[in-house]
C-alpha cells in the first residue's frame, strides 16, 4: 500500500472517529472507548480490503464482516453511512425508540450489518459458520470477525476456534481488539489473557501481532493472512481503548460512558487540529 492510500485511510479513518464522538455525544452516553479502539481495522476493510456494494447489500458473493463485539456498533454505522448503506440522518436516531441503529448491531434493522451482535463470546462461532458456508456453496469470498478481549475468556469462542481450525477456514480471518479493558477493569486482573499468540497458535490458527492503530501494518497483515491456505487466521491488534477521544482514551470508565456535548465538542476540536 504506497503512502498515498495510507493517508487517504487515515484521515478517512480520523473523520469516522469524529462523526463517532459526535452521534453518541447528540445521545450523551455510549461505548465510546471500544468504538475508539476499532476505528483503524473497520476503517481499512471498509474502504480498501473487502468486496461489499451498497446499492446492493444484500448481494450473495460478498464478503461478510461480524462484529462480535457488538457495542462498538456506532463506529461502523458512521462508516455505512459515509459510504452509502443508509441515510445520515439516521445517525442521530442512534439507540432511540424505533431506532434502525440500536446499540449493539442487529442484521435485522440495519443495512450493511451481516450479522446480530452483542451477547458477547457468539460472534467468531456466528463468523466460523458463515466461513463454513460460504465453503460448502462454493462461494469466493472472505468473512471478517472483530472479537473483544474481554469476551476472548469466554469458553464458546475457543469451541468457535477449535472449529475453524478443524475445518480449514482459510477463509475465515478475525481481529482481536487487544485493548486490556474490560467494562469491569483490565484483562489482567480479571481473567489474563497473557500469551494470546500462543493461544490461538496451538489452535493451529495461522497468528499475527500488529499495532492496531496503524493502518499500513494491518493492512499488510491481512494479505498475509489472505496468502495463508488451509488455516484460518487471528490477528491481534494492540490498541488503546478510547484511542484519539481527549476524555475518553485510556480511561477505565470508558466502556460505556455519559459525557457532554461540551466534552464531544473539544474533543472533536482536538482531532480537527484547531488551536
Amino acid at each position: 500500500m504506497d503512502q498515498n492510500e495510507i493517508k487517504r485511510l487515515e484521515e478517512k479513518a480520523r473523520e469516522i472517529r469524529i462523526k463517532t464522538i459526535d452521534v453518541i455525544g447528540n445521545l450523551g452516553v455510549g461505548h465510546i472507548g471500544g468504538c475508539m479502539s476499532v476505528i483503524e481495522v473497520l476503517t481499512l476493510l471498509h474502504y480498501k480490503t473487502m468486496d461489499t456494494d451498497p446499492k446492493n447489500p444484500n448481494k450473495e458473493v460478498r464478503d461478510k464482516l461480524v462484529l462480535s463485539k457488538g457495542h462498538a456498533g456506532p463506529a461502523l454505522y458512521c462508516i455505512l453511512a459515509d459510504r452509502g448503506f443508509f441515510p445520515e440522518d439516521w445517525l442521530y436516531t442512534l439507540n432511540v425508540g424505533g431506532t434502525r441503529l440500536p446499540s449493539h448491531c442487529d442484521m435485522k434493522r440495519t443495512p450493511g450489518i451481516d450479522m446480530t451482535t452483542g451477547s458477547l463470546g457468539q460472534g467468531l462461532s456466528a463468523a466460523v459458520g458463515l466461513a463454513l458456508g460460504g465453503r460448502i456453496n462454493n462461494l469466493d469470498r472472505h468473512v471478517f470477525a472483530v472479537i473483544g478481549d474481554g469476551e476472548s475468556q469466554e469458553g464458546q469462542n475457543w469451541e468457535a476456534a477449535m472449529t475453524a481450525a478443524h475445518y480449514n477456514l482459510d477463509n475465515l480471518i478475525a481481529f482481536t481488539d487487544y485493548n486490556k479493558m474490560q467494562i469491569d477493569g483490565y484483562t489482567k486482573d480479571i481473567m489474563s489473557l497473557d500469551s494470546i499468540e500462543s493461544k490461538w497458535t496451538g489452535f493451529n490458527w495461522h497468528t499475527l501481532r500488529v499495532d492496531g492503530h496503524d493502518m499500513a501494518a494491518i493492512d499488510d497483515a491481512v494479505e498475509r493472512a489472505k496468502a495463508v491456505k488451509g488455516r484460518p487466521s487471528m490477528i491481534i491488534l494492540d490498541t488503546i481503548k478510547g484511542k484519539g477521544c481527549s476524555f475518553a482514551e485510556g480511561v477505565l470508565s470508558n466502556h460505556n460512558m455519559v459525557y457532554s456535548r461540551e466534552q464531544a465538542d473539544e474533543a472533536i476540536r482536538l482531532l480537527k487540529g484547531e488551536a
